[in-house]
């Protein structure tokens, strides 16, 4: 049993960019809640189709709901109604393998509801079963549709499509045209009764100023003889390119509802135990297909897959835990995009749409990913093919070919050696928002973690090409005696700001902590290196992570909360990141001798409080962000691909400690 509070969010993934996701409370706060969520091409053109269920029990003592739902209240007074509130009867609730519900009824009743996606297929399984015989017992459950962008609201409309297909004892809906079709596969009697739901409201979009007020059609209902055994119903999106031609139905209806449903949960529950941890279980929600190969999905429930999160990502998820084809496939995948030294920024939701490429650093996490691949695959005595081994070389030559002679967005290695990045109206490194069209912190010239991957981006391709030796020379020169800021004793953020030389930036950031760890390549090392932790440690970490602004500087803003706007001027100006615990760390260990002892206390200081939160917000994973301020509450997606990442590797390389008979790093 896990006791969690009725916030916080489970999600079940399909490893193709589609979920199912609520909250353990049953209420469901997002627009992105939903049992079937499904990506029409993966991972994008995703749709929510069922966003979720109204169900009641009946027994000779009256119905009683196992369903919760927020509408808008009438007034100033009740601003929101829960209608019905069968959050009242949840006794218990786990995550493993699965969420599962249990209701005790008050006659006395009891019940279990659980959820479970399907890996690699467009399917979410649910069942009900009584947990004791119990004469008289049914169940109704109404499905509330909508067929929308998953990003999008919904409102009644006359357009919408109530009528059902018949296949056997499967139910098909098309709500709209172009949207892929709903099956639903259940061992229930289905009666057609079309009604509008009005007026849901998201209590999480509300919070965030966003539209918030959605309405949903329930096409009919089902009714199932609980006291005969379990209720089963699959959901399914039809995705003819998935699940062939003819979509996921006619194979599922091979055997009856209740043999299929638990034939798929046999699968998958073996599918889940031959992962080793619960970071292990996690990572794997966040590698996605992608055409025919491998990607990250940078964040659940609204992100698609980033080329900077997902190098970042990718060390922790796939190299931590010995994915290493999976790796190999997300890299090669990934090369194929290198233009003109750049990688896409991220992929549009829409296939076909413009990708974006204001992303000075994700060419170059792209290289450092590559190199510790190759590191990776030595190190388990794998051989890299040889067509493999070109394909990344002829993309990381490009790439550093491509920033040396200068290329789109201002990006270009400057005289002095060191990589310039920036014109008007963009932010091209990692602390990217925008407010207005404008960037909130745009660090237009010479940024401090730029240069540390740059560094090491030119180490990796000296290792290819000899003509990548003198401008390495260079760029490590020029880092020693540019970034040092020897009256604060640390580095500064940004130098030649605005690509005016001697204009420097000394604001004091977690940038600064990439000089030192979470790159294979120290910049910065000796007495410097230590200052430069030491002041870190003492004015930006917490338990979630690390601060992206000092509190004492005047620009911090403690909490992430409000409008868009003012989220979005939070968001790098003290806002807490959880994937930065994995650069500090590996820098507060290497500066302190990384000894089996130091990394043993690294683990009990940083790594433990931060596995504490794996039991906060979103279940079994690390957020995006917190406040800056304690209580540091998370905040952002509660499902984030590099914090998880950052934790496994944290967990798994930098601080795991060597075999018998092996030297310590």
């Amino acid at each position: 049993m896990t006791d969690h509070s009725s916030k916080s969010e489970w999600i079940e993934t399909d490893g193709l960019g589609g979920f199912a996701s609520g909250t353990v409370g049953l209420l469901r706060t997002r627009r992105y809640h939903a049992l079937l969520l499904a990506a029409a091409e993966p991972p994008g053109r995703r749709f929510v189709l069922v966003n979720g269920l109204e169900a009641f029990v009946v027994t000779p003592a009256g119905s009683v709901a196992i369903s919760a739902q927020v509408y808008a209240g009438g007034s100033a007074s009740a601003p929101l109604v829960v209608h019905p509130p069968g959050m009242e009867f949840v006794r218990r609730f786990d995550i493993e393998p699965w969420p599962a519900w249990r209701f005790g009824l008050p006659d006395g009743t009891a019940i279990e509801q659980s959820i479970a996606a399907v890996h690699g297929r467009p399917i979410v399984t649910i069942a009900w079963r009584l947990l004791a015989p119990r004469p008289g017992v049914s169940l109704v459950v109404r499905p509330l549709l909508s067929g929308r962008d998953l990003h999008a609201l919904h409102r009644e409309n006359p357009v919408f499509r109530f009528d059902e297909e018949r296949l056997g004892q499967a139910i098909v809906w098309r709500p709209y045209p172009g949207v892929p079709a709903i099956g639903a596969y259940a061992n229930g009697e289905y009666a057609r009764q079309p009604l509008w739901y009005r007026n849901f409201l998201y209590t999480e979009e509300r919070d965030r100023g966003l539209d918030h007020l959605e309405d949903l059609a329930s096409p009919g209902r089902f009714t199932f003889n609980l006291s005969r055994g379990t209720a089963a119903l699959i959901l399914s999106a039809d995705t003819p390119g998935l699940a062939g031609d003819r979509g996921e139905l006619p194979a599922l209806a091979a055997s009856g509802p209740l043999p299929a449903l638990r034939g798929l949960r046999a699968r998958e529950r073996r599918r889940r135990l031959r992962f080793a941890s619960r970071l292990h279980r996690s990572a794997d929600a966040y590698i996605v297909r992608r055409g025919g190969g491998r990607t990250v999905i940078a964040g659940y429930p609204w992100f698609s897959d980033w080329g900077r999160d997902t190098f970042i990502a990718l060390r922790g998820l796939c190299l931590a835990t010995g994915r290493l084809d999976e790796a190999r496939s997300i890299l090669l995948l990934w090369a194929g995009f290198v233009r003109g030294g750049l990688l896409p920024n991220r992929f549009p939701e829409e296939t076909g749409g413009a990708t974006d490429d204001h992303s000075v650093d994700a060419p170059l996490w792209f290289i450092v990913a590559a190199h510790d691949w190759i590191e990776a695959m030595r190190a388990a005595r794998r051989r890299v093919a040889h067509a493999d081994d070109a394909a990344l070389r002829q993309a990381i030559e490009a790439i550093l070919d491509a920033l040396l002679a200068g290329t789109r967005h201002g990006i270009r290695a400057d005289r002095d050696g060191l990589l310039a990045a920036g014109e008007a109206g963009l932010a091209l490194t990692w602390m990217d928002a925008r407010v207005a069209g404008r960037p909130v912190t745009p660090r237009t010239g010479k940024p401090v973690e730029i240069q540390a991957l740059w560094i090491n981006a030119l180490r990796v391709g000296a290792a290819c090409a000899v003509r990548f030796t003198a401008p390495l020379e260079r760029a490590s020169e020029a880092f020693a005696g540019r970034f040092w800021h020897e009256a604060g004793g640390f580095l500064r953020d940004v130098v030649d700001v605005d690509h005016e030389p001697g204009r420097d930036d000394a604001t004091f950031r977690a940038n600064q902590v990439f000089a030192v760890g979470g790159l294979p390549y120290a910049a910065l090392e000796g007495g410097r290196a230590r200052a430069v932790v030491d002041a870190v440690e003492r004015r930006l970490l917490t338990p979630l992570g690390l601060r992206t602004l000092d509190p004492a500087d005047t620009a911090y803003i403690p909490r992430y909360a409000g409008g868009p706007q003012e989220r979005d001027r939070a968001y790098h100006q003290g806002t807490v990141w959880p994937w930065l615990l994995g650069p500090f760390v590996e820098a507060w260990v290497r500066v302190r001798g990384d000894g089996i002892e130091i990394r043993r206390e690294a683990r009990r200081r940083f790594l433990e409080p931060l596995a504490h939160h794996l039991d906060m917000a979103g279940l079994e994973h690390l957020p995006e962000i917190a406040d800056g301020e304690p209580p540091h509450r998370p905040r952002g997606c509660p499902f984030q691909a590099w914090s998880v990442g950052e934790a496994l590797r944290l967990s798994h390389i930098v601080l795991a400690e060597p075999r018998r008979g092996a030297r310590a790093r």
